[in-house]
């Protein structure tokens, strides 16, 4: 059982639970994270648009299945392909930032 005795601030829980910045699991734990954070947004924005994944994978050139997978977190993205998705299935701009 992990100690959470020294925990003060959520970055020490994180640690705590997944390694420091670098190590094998946080790397891990922060790209399901990230992957969770675009799947809920590619679901919000659709959802606003009201389409059905069948209809914004025919408007933005690609399958139900991959945005299906996208919606459930699943498989890898090509950033060109989210960029469509966004902007041209759904009418919206994407941004990147990198820390």
């Amino acid at each position: 059982m992990k100690n959470y005795d020294n925990i003060k601030t959520f970055d020490d829980l994180i640690e705590a639970e997944h390694g420091r910045i670098g190590t094998e699991s946080r790397s891990a734990y922060e790209e399901r994270s990230q992957m969770f954070i675009i799947s809920e947004m590619l679901k919000e924005a659709r959802r606003e648009a009201k389409l059905t994944q069948e209809q914004l994978a025919e408007k933005a050139g690609t399958k139900k299945s991959y945005i299906s997978k996208i919606e459930n977190g699943k498989g890898n993205i090509q950033l060109s392909t989210l960029i469509r998705i966004f902007e041209v299935g759904l009418n919206k701009r994407i941004g990147l930032t990198f820390l």
